[in-house]
């Protein structure tokens, strides 16, 4: 088939990568348009924008997918199908309409569970024990099209979010070109999702990825977690920002939420319900350090305590 990719972000890259390697023939990229970025804030490609480049392959770049213009671009490059991995807007029905076999998405969890934007912080935020990816055609509502195939991929104790989506983003680029080679011989149909286990992942704010200290150890390992790297969980100390890495429960009592226990070589920090052993944090203006280090700096002792 002629396939027109569209995604955005670094781990749309496996897919594409897959996908350039198959049987199919991509004859084209869609993906979101240069943003600023750096300290210079000078424009720059997405990563699929940059590869796509580098390939030489036709690139489009719409400020929105409505557009008459991108429209008709898309049209002209003839595409059967456009496979999509975190391309990050919406599509309008006259743009799903323009290949004949649809835009199939390749979305990181099992539908129907966390259809949205964020579906690998939300599984792990929840303490779910197994997610996945799902191949499905895209329709007007969000993420409820009909599926075609599904992986599993087990969640491990110390995963981040970043560690998770990226043995999704390489399991799941072979079901998306298994899913390709199965529209195109023409005996994978698309089933309708199930009514029942639809659960929401919307995006996961700064403000959400505030620490709440007073949750049970195990929330708090897991918020953290679900927002490494991004958007990066946090707390406060003397009203300055602290950007947590992931930490370690421990069976520790005694401490108040919040509380730090400063030792020579660890810091522990009380919860809702046993202590957190912090890992790496970075304050503002700072590098990235160990715990101890810090409140070793910053002249800390036992009793101070992290702000909420």
């Amino acid at each position: 088939m002629r396939l027109v990719f569209a995604g955005t972000p670094e781990p749309a890259l496996p897919a594409l990568e897959a996908l350039l390697a198959s049987t199919h023939e991509v004859v084209g990229v869609v993906t979101r348009p240069d943003a600023p970025a750096g300290r210079g804030r000078s424009m720059v490609a997405s990563p699929v924008g940059r590869r796509a480049e580098q390939l030489g392959l036709p690139v489009l770049k719409p400020a929105h997918p409505r557009e008459p213009e991108f429209q008709d671009q898309l049209r002209a490059l003839e595409p059967d199908c456009c496979p999509v991995v975190a391309y990050g807007a919406m599509l309008p029905q006259s743009a799903l309409d323009i290949p004949a076999y649809g835009w199939v998405n390749l979305h990181f969890s099992c539908l129907p569970a966390w259809r949205g934007a964020a579906p690998v912080q939300h599984s792990l935020w929840a303490g779910d024990e197994v997610t996945g990816a799902t191949t499905f055609r895209i329709v007007r509502e969000l993420d409820a099209g009909p599926t075609y195939g599904v992986m599993t991929e087990r969640i491990r104790p110390d995963d981040t979010a970043g560690d998770l989506l990226e043995r999704l983003a390489e399991g799941g680029s072979q079901l998306l070109v298994a899913t390709m080679d199965g529209i195109a011989q023409g005996g994978l149909q698309a089933r309708a999702q199930q009514e029942e286990g639809v659960s929401l992942a919307p995006k996961i704010s700064v403000a959400d990825a505030r620490v709440a200290w007073e949750e049970p150890a195990v929330a708090v390992d897991r918020r953290i977690r679900a927002c490494t790297p991004h958007p990066g969980a946090w707390s406060t100390h003397e009203g300055e920002r602290i950007k947590l890495a992931p930490v370690q429960v421990t069976d520790r009592t005694g401490l108040a939420p919040g509380e730090l226990d400063v030792a020579k070589n660890a810091v522990l920090v009380g919860t809702g319900s046993t202590a957190v052993l912090l890992g790496e944090l970075k304050a503002v203006g700072k590098k990235q350090m160990a715990a101890a280090d810090w409140a070793r700096g910053a002249r800390l002792v036992s009793g101070a305590r992290f702000g909420r």
